[in-house]
């Protein structure tokens, strides 16, 4: 599923060079993947939100003290690519962040950091280095897990907070290797939760954190920590028309993190559930005059989804409302399994929450009447 939005330029925080000829910024990075770009959402912020990032008498200094250990900078070597003239050229190398999950060796990144990784190594805070496997990755979100045999006294985990609650102004610091630059700290705040970035597969990841710590090529992977020193996201992307820090960064919430990593140590993989539809919301403020109920409006029904043999009916127009353009003659998804959903990031959270070849009911609103669903979902694809 995914969302239908305007483009922007949004890359990863990598930093690639050739072997040879330090390209940095090459390879590693992408832009928003895809027609449908990268949404950047309005802030909705709950009065019952509590904080994460409150102040506890820890100054930064303090908190990097008790963390810094815990980050680590990843070296990514992959294969040369073709050459016209026969054979391959010289192999790549990028580098990354990542942070240390636990005593067993198990470290937290970015998947396009090791994406197509020939080999790939660790290096500590204190300079030693190690080789590491990949346990596995997820394109989907961004996210892998790799694995190093290194002793228990040189790897110091973090602990994962909760991303739920952050709320906009928190204090956040960022740790990792911009540039090669290993340990290098960056402070700010929260300027935004809910946010939605799209994923190396063009995938939507929801509710990404968005944050003025400073973020460039090579934070990608390294923790954003609340100023209590745990994890609350995982930097990923940047915001830059230059390729360089324009103070808008953006980071996968911990939730997410907690949820996928324990998938990737359990199989290596994660299946996600897939109704195979692009939606864009309707708001409530809209729905009136478009004679139709806060929702999700669906735009496009893929081939051979679930969502097409359920028969769903995508968007055939738009009216233009103050403004802004709505999808009309289609499906509006105002439920699943009974559940209200407002919004297109809310019908995701509801699909996401499910598993595939699970049961759902949806509920419709099709020319102007209430009608129900059902859908098996499926895997979702590779892209």
């Amino acid at each position: 599923m995914t969302t239908n939005t305007k483009g922007s330029r949004f890359v990863a925080a990598a930093i690639a060079a050739a072997a040879l000829v330090g390209a940095g910024g090459g390879a590693a990075t992408y832009a928003a993947l895809g027609s449908g770009g990268t949404t950047v959402r309005q802030v909705t912020v709950g009065s019952s939100a509590e904080p994460t990032a409150a102040t506890t008498g820890s100054s930064i200094a303090d908190i990097v003290g008790r963390t810094a250990k815990g980050v680590v900078e990843i070296t990514v070597t992959s294969p040369g690519q073709a050459s016209p003239f026969g054979g391959t050229g010289q192999a790549q190398q990028a580098q990354g962040s990542g942070f240390v999950l636990d005593k067993q060796g198990h470290i937290v990144t970015n998947q396009h950091v090791v994406d197509g990784a020939q080999s790939v190594s660790v290096k500590f805070s204190d300079g030693t280095t190690y080789d590491a496997t990949v346990v596995g990755t997820d394109p989907s979100t961004d996210l892998a897990v790799i694995k190093v045999e290194a002793p228990a006294s040189i790897l110091v985990p973090l602990q994962l907070g909760d991303s739920t609650k952050l709320r906009v102004g928190d204090g956040v610091v960022a740790i990792g290797s911009p540039f090669g630059l290993a340990q290098t700290v960056t402070t700010g705040i929260v300027s935004a939760v809910h946010r939605e970035i799209t994923a190396p597969n063009n995938y939507a990841i929801p509710d990404a954190i968005q944050t003025d710590a400073a973020i460039n090529h090579g934070n990608s992977g390294g923790p954003l920590l609340d100023l209590r020193g745990r994890v609350v996201g995982v930097n990923s992307q940047i915001e830059s028309d230059s390729g360089g820090n324009d103070g808008v960064g953006f980071a996968v919430p911990s939730q997410t993190v907690r949820t996928i990593v324990s998938q990737l140590l359990s199989s290596g993989k994660v299946e996600h559930a897939y109704l195979g539809v692009a939606i864009e919301s309707i708001p409530g403020s809209a729905a009136d005059t478009l004679g139709t109920r806060a929702g999700a409006a669906v735009t496009e029904v893929r081939s051979g989804s679930p969502a097409a043999a359920a028969g769903l009916l995508p968007s055939s127009r738009t009216r233009t409302i103050d403004g802004q353009a709505y999808p009309t003659g289609g499906d509006v998804i105002t439920a699943v399994d009974g559940r209200r959903v407002s919004s297109a990031d809310e019908l995701r959270t509801a699909i996401d929450a499910k598993k595939p070849g699970e049961n759902v009911e949806l509920t419709v609103l099709r020319n102007g009447k209430t009608t129900s669903v059902q859908v098996t979902l499926a895997s979702r694809p590779a892209a």
